[in-house]
């Protein structure tokens, strides 16, 4: 079992004293205290020792010292400033972790490949929750070697990605995400794991890419555009909704006759594939917005 020697109440507390360090509630720092998380979080990403991970919101390094043992190399980006020499003591005992200090959302993916010596294929992070899941979307979206990630989220973030068609939480970002990876894992988080401890429940989800689809980042992208399309007004029918947002009702009309969706039904109701199939049947009338 993979463990981390911060992941206890008595490590993080003398660390964080010995940097004069406190915790930054406006980015979301909630710092990991129990190693069976970590070995949980380890063993969903059952990593074989060849993969470039990278992380985002590394903290003090906790789950960071455990990915260091099972992964070839590992890219941490972090934005908070004052945890810079706590991670610059990590990489001087390292030889293979880099990171990199600013927002991860604004990171090129190219500056990513160069601190992990190639494309990172792994995603592995306690990610700070405000923005999660902008991150896990577009991270699937630039990197295209990444095959894996293993996130730690809020849990109502949790149920949002692993939501199936015609259940409450399945929305337009569900169904985008669903257009790039699967979730294959999850287990849930006490607040209790966390120093300090947060105010709601979390998970962790395995994502994997989905496979064998040829579809490129373009299509994906029009497809992304009919989603949002759908689910703009998501109490109003599918059709009601799309015109509103700009299709024409015509065009839509004949799109859903030939993909055989009724333009009665909730956008919620209708899976990846059926979005898939929408897309490409108004791409064919010449009918998108």
């Amino acid at each position: 079992m993979t463990t981390s020697p911060l992941a206890n109440p008595s490590a993080t507390r003398g660390l964080l004293e010995d940097y004069g360090l406190a915790t930054k509630h406006r980015l979301g720092q909630n710092f990991l205290i129990d190693n069976h998380v970590i070995e949980k979080i380890m063993d969903l990403a059952a990593l074989d020792g060849t993969e470039r991970v990278v992380e985002v919101g590394p903290g003090i390094g906790t789950l960071t010292l455990a990915l260091l043992q099972d992964a070839a190399r590992v890219v941490s980006i972090e934005a908070d400033a004052t945890l810079e020499p706590v991670l610059e003591t990590h990489a001087l005992d390292h030889d293979n972790f880099r990171y990199i200090m600013g927002d991860a959302l604004k990171v090129a993916p190219a500056d990513i490949a160069a601190a992990a010596d190639g494309e990172p294929t792994v995603l592995v992070a306690n990610l700070p929750y405000n923005v999660a899941a902008t991150i896990i979307l577009q991270f699937f979206q630039t990197m295209p070697a990444l095959r894996t990630a293993v996130v730690m989220v809020q849990k109502e973030v949790a149920d949002r990605i692993a939501a199936h068609p015609g259940t409450k939480a399945f929305g337009g970002y569900t169904a985008k995400l669903g257009l790039y990876a699967q979730v294959t894992g999850r287990f849930e988080v006490p607040p209790r794991c966390f120093m300090p401890a947060p105010h709601v429940d979390s998970a962790v989800v395995r994502l994997d890419r989905v496979e064998g689809s040829t579809a490129s980042e373009e299509e994906r992208e029009r497809v992304a555009r009919v989603i949002d399309a759908a689910f703009a007004q998501r109490r109003k029918t599918i059709r009601n909704s799309m015109s509103s947002s700009g299709f024409d009702k015509a065009a839509l009309d004949a799109a859903f006759e030939a993909c055989g969706i009724a333009p009665t039904a909730r956008a919620e109701t209708l899976g990846v594939e059926d979005f898939v199939r929408l897309t490409a049947a108004l791409c064919k009338g010449q009918g998108e917005a």
